[in-house]
């Protein structure tokens, strides 16, 4: 049975960005800090399977930003990783809160218009639409309002996945990026009730 190579941290983003090194860097992460993250999960709420598909999906959200340079070392990777675990968890519960919500609504009340916006988000047709007028705002704006407003992410936590010097350069962009969503609103209204609830909803 081969043996699982140990790295430091800077031995392991050093392995991700390189081809030859990426597959023994994926082993080690899940070796070492998996089970710590399906501890959490599964004291929350979650069951393995769920630990599985988030540690996953962080795992794939933190070789991109290592592979592209944006990966600060503020923290350990065990910290560091540990944190994105239990951020994706929450938001992923908030998801299923929001959800089981929804189908209470629409089955209670089915005569009535629904006014939670975020029903008619989950749909396909209607995501593309909002997702087709963020990306007129340019892709900075897009990363910050998504980050910020779907996937309830902190100033801090943005700035990870942006060229940005502090947390504060940040908000000034988001602010700029809501002034833009702002007069967009006001040039189309057919826009803004959708804009409007959707990304204010809570």
């Amino acid at each position: 049975m081969r043996v699982v190579k140990k790295y430091t941290d800077d031995e392991l983003i050093t392995a991700i960005q390189l081809p030859e090194g990426i597959d023994d860097a994926i082993k080690f992460m899940y070796r070492e800090y998996y089970d710590g993250s399906k501890v959490y999960i599964c004291q929350n709420s979650g069951n393995e399977e769920d630990a599985q598909d988030i540690f996953q999906e962080v795992l794939v959200a933190f070789i991109g930003l290592v592979q592209n340079n944006k990966f600060r070392g503020d923290s350990s990777i065990k910290t560091f990783l540990y944190a994105m675990n239990r951020n994706v968890w929450l938001n992923e519960l908030k998801k299923r809160g929001r959800a089981e919500k929804r189908d209470t609504v629409f089955e209670t009340e089915k005569d009535k218009e629904i006014a939670d916006v975020s029903y008619f988000i989950a749909q396909g047709e209607m995501q593309k639409k909002l997702l087709t007028i963020i990306e007129t705002l340019g892709e900075t704006c897009k990363k910050i309002l998504l980050a910020f407003y779907y996937d309830n992410l902190s100033m801090k936590e943005i700035l990870l996945t942006l060229d940005y010097e502090s947390e504060q350069a940040v908000r000034n962009k988001k602010c700029k990026c809501l002034k833009k969503l702002e007069e967009l609103i006001t040039s189309n209204p057919n826009v803004a009730k959708i804009l409007k609830t959707a990304l204010y909803h809570e």
